[in-house]
This record gives C-alpha cells, structure tokens and sequence, in this order.
C-alpha cells in the first residue's frame, strides 16, 4: 500500500485511481439517463477547487451538451470543518431559469449544499440537482436529496483526486486517507 507525506501527517492509498473511473463511468450513465435528448442546455456547476478533476472526468462522458460553471465556497481549515460556509468567487455564468447539476468533490454535514441550493435559488436556477464523488452518510444531517453519489465513504479525512490537506494533495491520482 503506497503512502504519501503531506506536511505532518501520512495517508495510505484509500480509493485507486482505477475505481475512481469505474465510479464515474456509473455516475456519467445516470446522469446520461436524465438528461439525454434534453433541449435546454443545463449547467454543470463545479464546485472549487476540490471537484475539478471530478468534473473534468465526468463532462468526458456526459452525452449532452452543457455549460461549464464554476463557484468557489470554503469552510474546511485543516482537517476539519469550520461549520461555515463563505463564497470565495461567484458563479462565473448567468443561470436564470436553467437547470443545474452541482458537481460536489465530497458531501459530508451536507452545509455547503445547503449553502448551494440557497445560492442558485437567488439566481434563479430552474432546478437543481446534486452530484457528488464521495458522499459520507454518517456525516450527513440535511435533508437535500443526492441525486447522483458515485461513492459511498466512511466518515474518514482524505485526499487526492482533487482533494486537499491544506490545499496540498490534490494532484495525487488516487484517493488516500490519513493514517493513524
């Protein structure tokens, strides 16, 4: 099992990259399902910074034509999250009356999607709908449907694929999670 340094801590292969790519081939065909031979052209909306190579991955597959959004919200320091959630940058697109699929790197307390809904709903979204890599259902304590979850995760601290241990890590192709 391969093992990476990222300042203080150690993390061991959790996810090969391999995985990863069965789970968003699952994902892209459910999402392909809904919205093949749509007219409109929905958004997908990535979340910064963490689901940038998840949304890469899966606008390759997606079968539809669509627009690239991006937002950027924080609420993680460390390892652990401040339990708020700031915009960092605005949407970069006019999304009145469109539909919106939020492409999430990991949903755990459910806040930022929270956070999301209310954000495209003042912006008038027509509807939403939330995808995300990783999804921790321990962690999770909202009441806002996942419509697309390609993996189910335990409540652990991970990086890689996308995402950080204080903005390190996440150009590592795997998904590693620390090792105690």
């Amino acid at each position: 099992m391969e093992k990476v340094r990222l300042f203080d801590k150690t993390f061991k292969t959790f996810i090969p990259y391999g995985k990863i790519m069965e789970a968003i081939d699952r994902t892209a065909e459910k999402i392909n399902a809904d919205f093949r031979g749509c007219e409109d052209i929905p958004v997908l909306l990535c979340v910064l910074n963490g689901s940038i190579m998840f949304t890469a991955e899966l606008m390759k597959r997606l079968e539809f034509n669509c627009e690239l959004v991006s937002i950027k919200l924080t609420s993680y320091q460390g390892t652990g999250s401040t339990g708020k959630v700031k915009t960092a940058m605005g949407l970069t697109a006019d999304i009145t009356g469109r539909r919106v699929i939020i492409v999430e790197d990991i949903v755990d307390t459910g806040n930022t999607i929270v956070e999301l809904k209310k954000i495209l709903a003042g912006h008038g979204a027509a509807e939403t709908r939330v995808c995300t890599l990783l999804f921790k259902p321990e962690s999770y304590t909202k009441d806002v449907p996942i419509d697309y979850v390609a993996m189910e995760i335990p409540n652990d601290f991970i990086v890689g694929f996308g995402l950080d241990y204080n903005e390190i890590g996440r150009s590592l192709k795997d998904i590693y999670v620390l090792d105690e």
